[in-house]
């Protein structure tokens, strides 16, 4: 192996050593506490350090990394302090995600690392979103993503890439190929010779580095960065390496050929560069065990604070306090001036006047830009905002999801349209497992609001109708918002904007034209988690939501001898349980209206609360209504029949007369 120092002092090329030298020593104490039980699992880098040390000692402290479980270098290179990162192997208060993940599944703002979650591809994502925000600030800041060469494979990789290309972001995507993934030979995951050829396709400069050599890494990246801030732009570096160990410590190296590791022995990053410095004269042996030794006293002197530390003592408040951020919720009222205006109107005023309030806000979605969205909500926005905030996307809903998140990281609010809400089923991954569960696991808001455009009764068929809040509803950590009016939809989005957890926001295709209300002309806010009482009566309680409220109504009108108390729930998540409960006990019957085929919908779920909290109350047995179970046809006379609207009169007027 050779070592070219260039222009590096002799001062540097100790710092780099040393920052070689404390991961690799953390590693073998943790080998040793592994095996007397004192820690779970362990991801070992034994061998790949350089990668990790070069990329942080390249980066400034205020530039983000979002490393992998096997980059310790990026966490010691930050000088996160060792009795912290002690604690979280231990899984103890005193770490970054209070018990609740392990090893490096965390990151912390105070020192710029944001760590993965085990889907791996959504953290390349998150990169791109994390570098439009610098991009969008001008600073000159460049962003390091790592993955390893297994999850090239998986789509967000590639929908990461292209995003960044073509938004020309200064991200550098960093490939630790060590040969396996997992167990899997690099033989059996690509055929391409090199995973560098990968950046090709998407016109991104690449390059093949030796990531067993600090010096060729650092040297490299310092170049590529330079060139980065005067032209930003994204790179693709393809690190050979190797890792010593397992994958992680009990899966063992069995399937690895021992003359491959012969071979890669002989390659260890630290042992080379060692000889290199003692070579030439820049370390001493003297002064290389000086350092040992004080490395294992930080070491030895930071596991006794992480040992002396208490275990948690769980508690359901502690755990439920941090599903969400905090949000104290921020009422503005509004002026007695409105206008008669559609539901698709409100949704665009909303999103204007958001847009004027917050310059740190940016909208993403397919076509809504200069051609403003299939339903033309955001037409004129570039001219009003600019192409930075009004941003039309390639087609790869994971990866704007996850860009969605990078930008919150980094300061700024984040809209992700969904053309149709069927659609999201191709960005649900990091909407459920990572939006969700980022507050809860590290503390991190995901101040990221997903557009849902949803619904039957334009025969728009199987792909394009799916009204699918369930899949959401049952997810700790999202909110669900689902109005019905433009009043509402106009004060919900505006709130949900504001409120710096992810939302859903549903908004029924059918109602965007068809719906008409006098809403007030300047901004509003309307709280989250508040049902609304649309009609009032003693004898049924009509639970609905989105279409279903209005069908309710228009059975109601046909029927005026049925006194009905109809709630409009406006957010499904979190519920209004105190106004559902509060009508139950007062008229002893109630029947729950959704859109939503039957099994397994939110209306099972407002069934049983009702059973567990009212059964007292009840005259009757607790009815829903729903679509049928069965995807939703395309034909006018199929679509009417999957409906529930032609059943609900009939449900309604048997459970009554029950």
């Amino acid at each position: 192996m050779i070592f070219y120092r260039q222009n590096l002092s002799d001062t540097q090329l100790l710092d780099l050593y040393k920052k070689l030298l404390k991961p690799r020593l953390i590693e073998e104490k943790m080998l040793i506490l592994i095996r007397q039980g004192k820690v779970s699992k362990w991801f070992s880098g034994i061998g790949q350090e350089a990668i990790a040390v070069g990329v942080t000692a390249v980066l400034d402290e205020s530039e983000y990394i979002l490393p992998m479980h096997r980059n310790l270098g990026v966490f010691t290179s930050r000088n996160i302090p060792l009795h912290r990162l002690f604690s979280q192997w231990q899984g103890k208060a005193n770490g970054f995600t209070k018990g609740r993940d392990r090893s490096f599944h965390f990151g912390t703002q105070e020192y710029k690392i944001i760590g993965m979650i085990s889907h791996l591809g959504p953290q390349l994502g998150i990169a791109d979103g994390i570098a439009l925000a610098d991009k969008l600030q001008k600073n000159n800041k460049i962003t390091a993503v790592f993955t390893g060469e297994g999850a090239t494979s998986e789509g967000d990789f590639h929908e990461a890439l292209n995003i960044a290309a073509v938004w020309k972001l200064p991200v550098m995507f960093i490939i630790e190929n060590n040969g396996y993934g997992l167990s899997t030979p690099t033989n059996e995951q690509y055929l391409c010779e090199n995973l560098a050829d990968k950046g090709i396709g998407y016109g991104i400069e690449s390059h093949i580095i030796d990531g067993n050599n600090i010096l060729e890494v650092y040297n490299k990246l310092s170049q590529l960065k330079e060139e980065m801030q005067k032209d930003p732009h994204p790179v693709l570096l393809e690190f050979k390496t190797f890792r010593m160990r397992g994958h992680e410590e009990a899966s063992g190296t069995k399937y690895v050929p021992q003359e491959l590791t012969d071979e890669w022995s002989t390659k260890d990053p630290v042992t080379n560069y060692r000889r290199f410095l003692i070579e030439t004269g820049v370390l001493t042996a003297e002064f290389d065990e000086e350092l040992h030794n004080k490395i294992k006293q930080e070491i030895d002197e930071n596991l006794a604070i992480a040992n002396a530390e208490p275990e948690i003592i769980p508690t359901h408040e502690g755990e439920l306090g941090d599903v969400y951020k905090p949000y104290e919720y921020e009422e503005v009222s509004h002026s007695s001036e409105s206008k008669n205006i559609r539901f698709i109107d409100a949704i665009r005023k909303s999103l204007e006047q958001s847009m004027q309030r917050y310059d740190n806000l940016v909208i993403m979605g397919q076509d809504i830009a200069e051609y403003g969205g299939a339903f033309k909500i955001t037409d004129g926005f570039v001219e009003f905002f600019g192409k930075g905030r009004v941003r039309n996307t390639p087609i790869c809903e994971s990866a704007v999801v996850s860009a969605g998140m990078g930008l919150s990281i980094n300061g700024y609010k984040a809209i992700v349209e969904m053309q149709f809400a069927d659609f999201v089923s191709t960005g649900f991954n990091p909407i459920v497992n990572l939006l969700a569960k980022s507050h809860y696991r590290w503390g991190e808001k995901a101040d990221v609001v997903v557009r849902m455009p949803c619904g039957g009764g334009t025969q728009a068929g199987p792909f394009h109708s799916q009204t699918n809040e369930a899949w959401f509803t049952k997810t700790p950590g999202l909110k669900v918002i689902y109005p019905a009016f433009p009043y509402d939809a106009k004060g919900l989005l505006n709130t949900s904007i504001n409120d710096p957890n992810p939302v859903l926001f549903f908004e029924h295709k059918l109602l965007y034209r068809s719906v008409y209300q006098d809403v007030p002309n300047d901004y509003y806010t309307i709280p989250l988690g508040k049902a609304a009482l649309i009609k009032a009566g003693n004898r049924i309680t009509i639970i609905a939501f989105g279409a279903t409220v209005h069908w309710a109504l228009e059975t109601l009108e046909k029927n005026p001898d049925i006194e009905a108390d109809l709630i409009d729930l406006r957010t499904l998540q979190p519920l209004d349980t105190e106004t559902i409960f509060a009508s139950v006990k007062k008229t002893g019957k109630v029947i729950i209206y959704q859109e939503d085929t039957l099994f397994g919908g939110i209306a099972s779920d407002i069934s049983a609360l009702i059973m567990e909290q009212c059964f007292e109350y009840l005259d009757g047995p607790v009815k829903r209504v729903a679509s049928l179970d069965s995807p939703i046809p395309f034909t006018k006379a199929l679509e009417d029949q999957f409906l529930p609207k032609n059943k609900f009169e009939k449900e309604l007027i048997d459970l009554l007369a029950y």
